[in-house]
Parts: C-alpha cells; structure tokens; sequence
C-alpha cells in the first residue's frame, strides 16, 4: 500500500495567497490590522500585516522599488519594532494600490 504525500503550506504562505486572489480581504485584513497602530504595544500586528499584504502584492521587492526605498530598508520598516515615517507609509500603500484614509473614533468629538 503506498501513501499519498501532501505538500505542507505554511499558515504564512496561505495567507499570502488569500490575499493575493481577494482584493477585499485583503483590504479589510489591512483595515483591522491598522487599528493596531493606535497602540504602543500592539503596533507590531498592524506592521507586519503591512508586510504580509506587501508580499501578496508584488513582494517587498518590488514594492520597496515602487516606493522608493531600498529593499533592507521596507524590512526594517515592516519589523516588529519598525517605525515607518508618514512618507514610507503612504508610498507602501500607494505601492499596494491601496491608501490612507481617516474614520471617526469611538470618543470623537461632535
């Protein structure tokens, strides 16, 4: 009797690729994550999740290119402990065919 051998994907892989073949997923993967940003100690998820939908479109690479900054650099700004600069953020974005855009908060002033 012979066995069936399956390929094993990564949970990371698979997101990727979830990302990649839904465009609103991936938007709203990246609309939840950037909530996170809000805070200090959570930032991390919110960057890395930049750093996921970068890689499901186009790869850092390639959008470090798009956005003119080099490739070590977008890594370094999509770490865990990254700190990227309005300027990074907005042209990782636009990079992703995606942008930045402002909601009202839960105490917002009327």
């Amino acid at each position: 009797m012979s066995k069936k051998v399956v390929a094993a994907v990564s949970h990371h892989d698979r997101e990727v690729a979830e990302l990649r073949a839904d465009r609103e997923l991936a938007v709203e993967y990246l609309k939840a994550a950037m909530e996170s940003l809000d805070d200090p100690e959570n930032r991390a998820a919110g960057l890395l999740a930049l750093r996921t939908v970068a890689e499901a479109y186009g790869g850092l690479g390639a959008v470090a290119a798009e956005a003119g900054i080099s490739r070590e650099s977008l890594y370094r700004t999509l770490s865990p402990k990254g700190n990227p600069t309005l300027k990074t953020l907005l042209a990782v974005l636009k990079a992703v065919g995606m942008k930045l855009s402002v909601a009202p908060g839960p105490h917002a002033a009327a």
